[in-house]
């Protein structure tokens, strides 16, 4: 018995239906799908619930996390905590599986590691509704695609899942591969036919006017973590925090109340410093916390200061601030309810927290 994890966020349902109406024609079913929704906008929420009542096989689980990064290993945590069957397969809500593949992926599965080849679809081919073997193929992907991978359950909750840290669209896939090898499985590529064909979809690109939690290089930061946990040959992840979460949807309900803390800063270094400092005493409490620029008439005022070699005040851009920000929290408070925006065109960062 193999259980499936979906995850998905803000994603066209005609994508997502087409995959469930694949697995919904399986030629075995021994399996059953988690679909995890963390932090979808409301609209699409409520349609997903809808639609997910036609398939009988999947369990969803919605998680209140809207406003917050995107974090993909904690949302297949989520489902891998809850698993107990033998076999445990991470896929992607925007494929069209073979209809044999739940028949295969069993005779594949074992105690070591299985993925499996990728092959894509041009947008054209995407849209039109057709059985699995009658798609064309665009093109085929090659061994450095890892997002469909069927693990031992007990094994990948051995070294606590997914890696958490990992926030936005980053290295996750060959993290985990990584680490299980170091930890002594054989993880096998299986190309012997398609199985998976992935449908085209829009790139989720931010319009510049958005306010949703955004780290400029942490899809960097991200490769370079990943680098790090292979040269030093890490196996456990998540050790210093909790993994898999489900978020507590009463605790989040408290972000919309009163905060107890309310905290106004400008972008100065040492009070910025300071701010980080205070995090950890804060607890069982809700932090309001806005941090916005300084006009010019101030930085010029600092500058001259500077030049005069008095006291003077250290801007930082909020750009930089607010990766520092988001660096903090995914360190040390991911798992804390909170609430992110960051308004460029205004210049105001806004996070309201709950250190539980």
């Amino acid at each position: 018995m193999i259980t499936i994890v979906l995850t998905y966020r803000d994603r066209d349902l005609t994508i997502v239906k087409k995959c469930l109406d694949a697995l919904g024609r399986q030629s075995s079913s021994g399996f059953n799908v988690v679909l995890v929704d963390y932090g979808s906008q409301i609209d699409f929420a409520e349609a997903l619930s809808v639609l997910v009542k036609k398939y009988s096989f999947i369990k969803i689980i919605q998680c209140p996390v809207n406003g917050q990064l995107w974090n993909k290993s904690r949302a297949i945590n989520i489902a891998l905590k809850l698993c107990n069957t033998p076999y445990f397969l991470v896929g992607d809500i925007d494929l069209v599986f073979h209809p044999d593949f739940i028949k295969i992926a069993s005779k594949l599965a074992s105690e070591n590691v299985t993925y499996f080849k990728y092959s894509f679809l041009s947008k054209e081919e995407s849209l039109k509704d057709k059985n699995f073997e009658d798609y064309e193929i665009d093109f085929e992907g090659g061994k450095e695609i890892t997002g469909t991978t069927l693990f031992p359950t007990e094994t990948l909750k051995k070294v606590n899942g997914y890696d958490e840290f990992y926030h936005g669209w980053g290295a996750e896939d060959t993290d985990i591969h990584q680490r299980l090898k170091t930890f002594g499985l054989h993880v096998s590529f299986y190309d012997s036919n398609i199985l998976v064909k992935h449908q085209w979809h829009p790139k989720a690109y931010r319009s510049k006017t958005s306010s949703s939690p955004f780290h400029s290089v942490l899809e960097r930061v991200n490769h370079h973590y990943m680098n790090l946990t292979i040269n030093n040959k890490v196996i456990k992840a998540n050790k210093n925090q909790n993994w898999g979460m489900l978020p507590n949807k009463e605790d989040y309900l408290k972000l919309s109340l009163k905060p107890d803390v309310e905290i106004n800063i400008q972008p100065i270094d040492f009070h910025f410093s300071a701010l980080l400092a205070q995090f950890k005493n804060f607890k069982n409490k809700v932090v309001k916390i806005q941090i916005n620029k300084v006009n010019f008439k101030q930085k010029v005022f600092q500058s001259a200061k500077k030049a005069l070699n008095k006291r003077y005040f250290n801007y930082l851009k909020l750009e930089d601030l607010n990766n520092l920000l988001l660096e903090e929290i995914i360190k040390n408070y991911r798992n804390c309810p909170y609430v992110y925006h960051f308004n460029r065109e205004a210049g105001s960062i806004n996070l309201i927290i709950y250190f539980n």
